[in-house]
């Protein structure tokens, strides 16, 4: 009862998911329940590169609704780099469409502090992992598949029967109440989790995270869309935040 306790109290109880009618766009019923865009599908508004002070002028690409981060080596940030919001979020919930290429790898991460890391690599940030996990090695890394689809990256595994779609649009949803954060995947959850608790530290502690001083344990952050050199499709990109 817990989980749908959760969601029903995060989207109201006579209220349902977004039912998305046109892309980048909020129906009258979305805009009462005080859901906001964070992409207007157009322009660059609201974002910015996670290591510089202006929106990244190459490795993205906005074109017909849909925000792409471009192929490149397959490296984490050597090309335009992560794109992070402008503002910091605390306690919300988060939709994303998004659609991978064959073997492509990306992330959506929350909690990012972008001043953690200043050097090569990607932003640093509690991560939904986005991944081909039939043909990307890092799908095999870690430790029990928490580096595959829709993961807590490197920390908690998302079940093998996960209902992606491959080939085709997902959603994937991030709800966060207080410490205590769940990922969603086509309306089904994946897996949940405590921030701040010794379950959740001790995690951090056997993870590539610890080097990182408090990871996952802000009390708020900016949210990302990774670059990590493959091409990755993102639209509809929504948040409602909780009181």
């Amino acid at each position: 009862m817990k989980k749908i306790t959760l969601l029903a109290l995060c989207l109201g109880l006579a209220t349902t998911l977004p039912a998305q009618t046109k892309d980048n766009t909020l129906t009258p019923n979305e805009q009462r329940e005080g859901w906001k865009l964070l992409w207007d599908g157009k322009t660059s508004e609201g974002w910015r590169g996670a290591k510089i002070a202006t929106f990244p002028a190459n490795g993205w690409v906005m074109e017909n609704g849909i925000l792409k981060v471009m192929k490149s080596n397959g490296g984490e940030s050597t090309n335009g780099g992560d794109i992070i919001t402008t503002r910091k979020y605390k306690n919300f919930m988060l939709c994303v469409d998004f659609k991978i290429t064959d073997g492509a790898n990306s992330g959506i991460k929350y909690f990012v502090n972008p001043d953690l890391n200043k050097g090569e690599g990607s932003a640093i940030g509690c991560e939904f992992q986005i991944l081909d996990d039939e043909r990307h090695p890092d799908a095999k890394l870690g430790v029990n598949g928490n580096r595959q689809l829709g993961s807590l990256y490197d920390l908690i595994p998302a079940p093998e029967d996960k209902p992606f779609r491959k080939g085709e649009w997902n959603t994937a949803m991030v709800i966060v109440k207080d410490n205590h954060v769940e990922h969603w995947l086509n309306g089904v959850q994946l897996l949940e989790y405590d921030r701040n608790t010794q379950m959740f530290n001790a995690l951090v502690a056997y993870s590539k995270y610890r080097v990182w001083p408090n990871f996952g344990n802000f009390e708020e952050g900016n949210i990302l869309l990774q670059d990590h050199g493959d091409e990755v499709w993102f639209k509809n990109i929504k948040i409602k935040e909780l009181k």
